[in-house]
């Protein structure tokens, strides 16, 4: 009897012990068939980087096998638009997804200072991802530095910046100015890749991919270069040979240019290039950086292919604005030209087979990224956020897409690019307007052309805002434009610059 009740309890247990183990199997299946049907997200955030790549052809002598690589598999938006052309008020834009001109956000703020009102409205990209279920992990450069500290533990499951170890400069071999100037110098540093924060970003991007993750992942990786100071690993330097080609230049490009528009683009700070000639060096300092973001977008992307998450996992690369590298007689970002607003754009999404490796040609605006990724993982956006998700276009890339990409730099100032035109309009109602078919380099301004003020009058009408926020205070720092908040200080400042352009026998109309 005894041992009939001990064999009925251990068959009990065995069947309690499978009950048990297909309990848990299920779990664990329909976890992972959940994380499945949930994309991962790599958001490769560059910085300061024009069409100075190979897939964008932006520069003859431009390596950047990687980045090609991806745009070749992806969908590569070679019409893409910033939403600023400053870093700060660019990635709030793209990471809250709202315009400028509805937030208020206009110039550089380190927003942990913004008042906790002005920016509780607002969700940031990947907080959202992270109420959905994801883990999120941001490395490097996403916010604005160092707006990197905003909300860090509420926004991020992991975040780390990274900073370089002690280079040592090669400062005869490229250029380093005297009187010191951190944003001009270019030079090459011999210490091992490893010693630079970008390489490290890649890196721990990398040993997070190589890990097993029980929940869908939001990756955001920042690499900093190309931003000033172009500082790199010799052997990215050494790649490029002289003569580097120079950009198209006009010595009177700027005849035509409305004041406030000049004083924007900061035209001064090209003078010491100038006079030390050293554009050269600096443009070779530049392609160089873009070449070691490239080695280090490779290298995260090469531990995407080997991990198991490659047929899962949406790769998004932008960059926050362009850079002037003489073109319109300037060196920086800061203008509403060509150089400083267009942007490299590449979204693969390895689900869908349709349009992949191909060319999309509209003219789309990076305030799109954020309803875009949105829907492509089927989370749904709050009520605020502005743009369009670009999904449709990854499967048809040759889709129409009849509206401007729009960008803001300052409150007033907005120039609005279609496929034929530039049309832009500054605070105090001065014009530009380029056929950027037939003038490419936007050399010729048409705006004062009694024939064209009809169509300037239709795209103002249609596209332009009809009405502005008003310019957030708090947290406010760099503040370097001439807009309707501040028209004079920032035209005091170029027009201070007068005389050592005439010196050096420049002809930028500053009068």
């Amino acid at each position: 009897m005894n041992w009939l009740k001990s064999k009925i309890m251990i068959a009990r247990a065995v069947k309690i012990k499978l009950f048990l183990i297909i309990f848990i199997i299920g779990l664990y299946t329909t976890s992972h068939a959940q994380n499945k049907e949930k994309p991962n997200i790599l958001m490769l955030c560059i910085d300061d980087m024009n069409d100075w790549v190979g897939f964008l052809g932006g520069h003859p002598q431009a390596k950047t096998p990687n980045m090609d690589k991806l745009a070749n598999r992806g969908v590569n938006f070679t019409k893409a638009y910033c939403t600023a052309p400053g870093c700060s008020p660019s990635r709030n834009a793209l990471l809250f997804g709202i315009e400028p001109h509805n937030s208020g956000l206009y110039p550089f703020y380190d927003i942990n200072e913004i008042e906790s009102e002005v920016l509780e409205p607002y969700t940031a990209l990947p907080l959202l991802f992270r109420q959905n279920g994801y883990k999120t992990v941001g490395l490097g450069k996403v916010f604005h530095n160092p707006d990197n500290r905003y909300k860090q533990d509420e926004i991020w499951d992991e975040y780390k910046m990274y900073a370089n170890s002690k280079l040592n400069l090669l400062k005869d071999k490229g250029y380093y100015p005297e009187p010191y100037n951190k944003r001009l110098v270019s030079c090459p540093a011999n210490n091992p890749a490893t010693d630079f924060k970008d390489r490290k970003s890649a890196d721990h991007a990398i040993r997070f991919l190589e890990k097993k993750h029980n929940k869908p992942f939001f990756l955001a990786v920042g690499f900093i270069l190309p931003h000033t100071p172009f500082i790199t690993p010799e052997e990215n330097y050494d790649r490029f040979n002289l003569p580097i080609f120079e950009p198209a230049i006009r010595a009177d490009d700027l005849v035509d240019i409305p004041l406030t528009g000049r004083s924007n683009a900061q035209i001064y700070v090209e003078l010491p290039l100038r006079r030390d000639n050293a554009w050269e060096k600096v443009r070779r300092g530049y392609l160089a950086s873009i070449s070691f973001t490239d080695d280090n977008v490779g290298l995260v992307l090469d531990a995407l292919e080997k991990s198991i998450y490659a047929d899962n996992t949406i790769v998004v690369l932008w960059s926050d604005h362009g850079f002037h590298l003489g073109e319109k007689r300037t060196f920086s970002k800061f203008s509403l030209w060509e150089e400083a607003t267009r942007t490299p754009f590449i979204i693969l999404d390895p689900r869908k087979k349709e349009g992949h490796g191909e060319v999309c040609e509209q003219t789309v605006g990076l305030i799109n990224v954020y309803k875009t990724i949105s829907d492509l993982a089927n989370i749904e956006t709050p009520d605020y956020v502005d743009g369009m998700s670009l999904a449709p276009w990854l499967v048809s890339p040759n889709k129409q897409l009849d509206r401007p990409a729009m960008t803001t730099w300052g409150r007033g100032n907005y120039s609005l690019r279609t496929k034929k035109w530039r049309y832009t309009r500054y605070f105090d109602g001065s014009e530009e307007l380029y056929d950027v078919i037939k003038d490419s380099n936007e050399w010729t301004n048409l705006a004062n052309k009694a024939e064209y003020k009809e169509l300037m009058q239709q795209l103002a009408d249609k596209w332009l805002p009809k009405n502005e926020a008003p310019q957030v205070k708090s947290g406010r720092k760099l503040y370097n434009v001439v807009d309707a908040d501040s028209p004079t200080r920032a035209l005091k400042i170029f027009k201070n610059k007068s005389n050592e352009f005439k010196l050096l026998n420049l002809k930028p109309a500053l009068d």
